[in-house]
């Protein structure tokens, strides 16, 4: 739902600006996404995280290093994840393998997208990050560590394709563990 909104906002440009974006469009999915503000020397930091970003690490994440919720080793693989974002004005979809405090273990993903900030794209970037299901304990115990298991840069401009319709109701389904239809008795 986040990259349809993207892409539909950005047209034919490389990437949205970032005042473009407008929370209300994206209502659905805003507790799991984020901005990251880019500093040539400080990295990626998170300037925006939604609730259940911040839940799922049991901390505000507001000014924290993207970086930091990797081992120190991944580090320098994150930031050139954030750099090649930016700089091929790409999105990158990674699969990740996330350990609780007490060693229980989530799968989620992450979304990374290039956003322009005064003209530049190497300034801002929009994401997020979802667990593929809600387990009960996210929010009570937080995941310490992450470990990347996949990656995917979206080159939008050489693989865009029709988008598909998302309804608010699709997105909220994949969360829930029970799905009410529309529909009745036939007499």
């Amino acid at each position: 739902m986040l990259f349809s909104y993207w892409d539909g906002l950005r047209g034919e440009r490389a990437a949205p600006e970032r005042g473009d974006i407008e929370p209300g469009a994206i209502r659905h999915v805003l507790a799991d996404t984020f901005v990251l503000g880019i500093d040539p020397v400080a990295g990626a930091t998170f300037r925006l995280a939604g609730t259940r970003c911040s839940a799922l690490f049991g901390k505000d994440l507001k000014g924290r290093p993207l970086s930091s919720l990797w081992p120190a080793a991944k580090w320098g693989e994150i930031d050139r994840h954030v750099a090649t974002v930016t700089s091929e004005t790409a999105g990158l979809v990674a699969g990740l393998h996330g350990t609780a405090d007490n060693g229980w273990t989530i799968d989620l993903e992450l979304l990374l997208l290039p956003l322009r900030h005064r003209g530049r794209t190497d300034e801002r970037a929009l994401g997020a990050i979802s667990p593929a299901t809600l387990p009960s304990w996210v929010g009570l115990i937080p995941v310490v560590s992450l470990e990347t298991t996949s990656v995917r840069i979206v080159n939008a401009a050489r693989d865009r394709k029709p988008a598909l319709p998302v309804s608010p109701a699709s997105a909220l389904a994949r969360r829930r563990g029970l799905v009410l239809l529309e529909g009745g008795r036939r007499s």
